[in-house]
């Protein structure tokens, strides 16, 4: 188990205290990915982990205004958790929104899934990252996808230099060597791990020995 658990890349996932920032403005948090993996339920559990159990100053930024359904997700997430949220749609709104959140420590931005054929969507997702200057970008990716789906989303999002993996929804996934194979072809390690749709539950930091008791374990129950 320790063996197969030290060749899992893990990715550090520090809580983004308020001291010690490289500017005035909050931290900015990116999470990226392709449609349909869960980037806004995980914006939300990551919002109400640093706000309710951190004591965090949070703000959600929505940049995902293509899909109005997801807008109106997030806002309720705000509501709930009680964060101030702000939304931009197009990149150059985006120094501007963050603006709002000025007094927030932390930002969440949350952006629009993207098609990893869709070059001209990537693009466009490059110039909000750009605007936003996040000092950590998450590529999201689902857990129950098929190995080569997978590592051709995390090759075309590549390009917008993520920091590390979140995998998603590892309660409906089945194998779980994906995981590992993904983060060391991709040379990125691994930060959260999402296990079912409760805010602010079901959602953890990575860890070598839970990857690999997930690979290891035949009959185990379904994480979570």
């Amino acid at each position: 188990l320790l063996e197969l658990a030290s060749l899992v890349p893990i990715a550090p996932a520090p809580i983004p205290a308020p001291q010690g920032r490289r500017s005035a403005g909050p931290r900015v948090i990116a999470l990226i990915g392709p449609t349909g993996v869960g980037k806004t339920t995980t914006i939300a559990k990551l919002a109400a982990e640093y706000a309710l159990r951190q004591g965090l100053k949070v703000g959600l930024l929505a940049a995902d205004t293509y899909r109005i359904a997801a807008v109106d997700q997030l806002k309720t997430y705000a509501s709930i958790i009680d964060v101030p949220l702000a939304v931009s749609g197009s990149p150059e709104n985006v120094p501007g929104a963050i603006a709002e959140l000025g007094p927030c420590d932390v930002v969440l931005l949350d952006t629009a899934g993207r098609s990893q054929r869709d070059s001209e969507r990537l693009d466009e997702l490059s110039q909000t990252l750009h605007a936003a200057a996040p000092e950590r970008v998450h590529l999201v990716l689902s857990g129950n996808g098929s190995e080569p789906s997978v590592l051709d989303a995390a090759a075309r999002f590549g390009a917008m230099q993520p920091h590390g993996i979140i995998f998603t929804k590892l309660d409906e996934a089945v194998h779980f060597g994906m995981l590992a194979n993904v983060a060391r072809v991709t040379g990125l390690g691994i930060s959260f791990l999402t296990t079912g749709q409760d805010v602010p539950d079901n959602i953890e930091p990575a860890s070598g020995e839970r990857i690999a008791r997930l690979i290891l374990e035949t009959d185990r129950e379904r994480p979570g």
